[in-house]
């Protein structure tokens, strides 16, 4: 029921109501430019000044008339949520004013390429405060430096990035910004939770579509474009990095991107890949044996080593937790594992955990933040100590302690790469190592799982869905028959 006058409106204690709430326009789901920009400031411990960064220009290939693909610079982004080409934009931490900048409107350009963003639509679209033409760019700088430039420095993350104003005598500080926009990125808000989930969402699509239909493939060729088909038809058209699709001795290759050699004849895929939505990345990983059950005992094998590595450290995820102590729990959980099957031995387990020896076959880290860069920015790395990465097995008892609204990755792995097997007969810790057995495991490759966590105050969240051990093999099963 409608009333137009509600003082007419009458009600009876046994009436029952419908009340919705309808939103007419997106203010309220706005990415939140200013909230961010303030946390900025508040990293930077600065109550003036002004923040200046500069967004990604429009450029061409080298020698090349085509552009390149464009991709927003992510600290831009995080203050201005601005995807857009040649935009510049200036935080006045004193008057707390967010100004956007956008491109001068170009017939040309508008023909051939259609209208870039204008001042109206960017109001509307932008939690930004004031949004100008470039034009206005150097008076608006030039204005600010003689009224606060004296007592206050402009903020810019490089050198390079110094902005042209007429007099040349003003105040930069190209030293504070990056560790202070480094430091707020690294707790998440909710709606950056938000986007990160829905990355992932889609991520689980795809990576469904490809146990659904890898028994009819012949080439990593085809998993990496099914991939990405499915990724683009649900609206993510850009993913968080490469897509690593190696099959076989491949799979041993951490960063393996060529994806082009048949999967015949090979026991399992490693498939790292995450969809991007609005910027923000996911990062998912899944090793699928190429055929409705594990091809070999050795693959099943190692494939629940790594399933007991993630599942040991998942499971001890929340605030206050040192990453580093989830980093070597994993290696201790996988020297157990591989002394099992014989790979490791003649030693205890600390023994072997403070040779190195594990990182033969587990090389990489346990995982990192996620958010605007699949590998995304901290104050400290997150295995760090006093601010450097340490390779050494010591307890490290300044590392940082995961923080609630944290997105991070655990992501074990083990690996037979035979180069690094060859390497390792030549080191020391060689004689942890029974070289005869682990060079069976090279046609395996190398099993990786991971899953990106969001961190609570209790526990975490697992934001990715994409199906993994038996919930992955039921799909095998079903799709194979």
């Amino acid at each position: 029921m409608r009333v137009s006058d509600p003082s007419r409106l009458v009600v009876s204690p046994d009436d029952t109501c419908d009340i919705r709430v309808v939103v007419t326009d997106s203010e309220c789901d706005k990415y939140p430019a200013k909230q961010h920009a303030r946390r900025v400031a508040t990293k930077l411990g600065a109550r003036d000044g002004l923040i200046y960064l500069v967004g990604k220009p429009t450029l061409d290939w080298g020698d090349s008339d085509q552009p390149r693909p464009f991709r927003q610079r992510r600290y831009f982004y995080y203050i201005s949520g601005v995807d857009e080409a040649d935009c510049y934009v200036t935080y006045d931490v004193r008057n707390d004013l967010l100004t956007l900048y956008v491109p001068n409107f170009d017939l040309q350009h508008a023909i051939w390429m259609g209208p870039t963003l204008t001042v109206d639509e960017a109001r509307k679209r932008y939690d930004i405060d004031r949004v100008r033409y470039y034009d206005a760019l150097q008076g608006d700088l030039a204005t600010w430096v003689d009224r606060y430039n004296k007592d206050s420095p402009i903020y810019i993350l490089h050198p390079t990035q110094k902005p042209r104003i007429a007099s040349e005598d003003f105040r930069v500080d190209f030293d504070s910004l990056l560790p202070a926009m480094n430091a707020a990125r690294e707790v998440k808000d909710e709606y950056e939770i938000r986007m990160i989930r829905q990355a992932n969402k889609i991520s689980d699509l795809a990576h469904r579509r490809i146990l659904e239909n890898i028994h009819c493939m012949s080439n990593e060729a085809e998993i990496e474009g099914l991939f990405l088909d499915t990724c683009v038809s649900h609206g993510a058209k850009n993913q968080s990095y490469e897509i690593i699709a190696g099959s076989g001795p491949n799979a041993a290759v951490l960063h393996y991107v060529k994806n082009d050699e048949p999967i015949k004849g090979r026991q399992l895929v490693c498939l790292d890949a995450g969809a991007e939505w609005n910027c923000y990345a996911s990062d998912v990983t899944r090793t699928i044996p190429l055929g409705q059950d594990w091809p070999s005992a050795y693959a099943k094998d190692i494939y629940t080593v790594v399933e007991e590595m993630q599942e040991e450290c998942i499971r001890r995820v929340k605030q206050g937790v040192r990453f580093r102590y989830l980093h070597e729990l994993a290696h201790v959980v996988a020297i157990k594992g591989l002394q099992r099957l014989g790979i490791l031995k003649d030693g205890s387990v600390e023994e072997i955990r403070r040779s190195g020896a594990s990182s033969i076959f587990f090389p990489h880290g346990l995982g990192h933040h996620v958010g605007l860069e699949v590998h995304d920015v901290s104050a400290l790395p997150i295995t760090a100590s006093n601010g450097h990465q340490k390779r050494e097995f010591v307890p490290q008892l300044s590392t940082p302690l995961l923080q609630e609204g944290m997105v991070i990755t655990i992501e074990p792995g083990l690996y037979f790469n035979e180069l690094a097997l060859k390497n390792a007969q030549t080191l020391w810790l060689a004689k942890y190592i029974n070289f005869e057995k682990a060079e069976q495991y090279i046609p395996i490759g190398g099993v990786r799982i991971e899953d990106d966590l969001l961190v609570t105050s209790t526990g975490y969240e697992n934001l990715t869905t994409a199906p993994k051990g038996e919930e992955m093999l039921k799909i095998l099963r079903r799709e194979t028959n």
